[in-house]
């Protein structure tokens, strides 16, 4: 908060214990980005990212936590956050941040960005040949079938329904 409040161009207009009140208070109080902690009581940081950018005229949202976990970086990606920081960010850089989130721009924390890129270069290519797995030549039709309907996401309940036979 003092950190915020010292410059001339931000100003910090509400805080919250945990991720309930968040939005709670975001549902009255108009914010341009907020600072969001991963672990929280009662709803946390990623979940309560993903309600609050589910919202009209959401703010952006920068995800902060101690902990350099990858599993919180992606979820935090993938609920929407624009940002994702350590607490242990120097003044300067996370008022950069905030800056830049603001003007629409991301961030990611550098120990973090390292790892992102090496994921996703990890990831097969879109565009590339597709090499179906050997493994695959190993199932029946059916099986293929069922395989491809739990790659869809479908329940084991609309899989039976699909295929017409007891879901046991």
């Amino acid at each position: 908060r003092m950190l915020v409040d010292s410059q001339d161009d931000m100003v910090v207009v509400g805080e919250a214990g945990d991720g309930g009140e968040a939005l709670e208070r975001l549902g009255v109080t108009s914010a341009d980005v907020v600072l969001m902690d991963v672990r929280m009581p009662r709803l946390d940081g990623v979940e309560t990212t993903r309600r609050l950018l589910a919202t009209d005229d959401a703010p952006r949202v920068i995800v902060l936590t101690t902990f350099d976990l990858d599993e919180y970086a992606f979820a935090a990606i993938r609920a929407g956050a624009s940002a994702f920081l350590l607490k242990d960010a120097a003044p300067p850089d996370l008022l950069g941040a905030i800056r830049a989130v603001r003007a629409g721009d991301a961030v990611v924390a550098p120990s973090t960005t390292r790892r992102l890129l090496d994921h996703f270069a990890a990831l097969p290519d879109p565009a590339g040949p597709s090499t179906p797995d050997d493994r695959l030549a190993l199932l029946t039709e059916r099986e293929v079938e069922v395989l491809t309907l739990i790659a869809r996401g479908l329940t084991n309940t609309e899989i039976a329904a699909d295929l017409v036979v007891a879901e046991t």
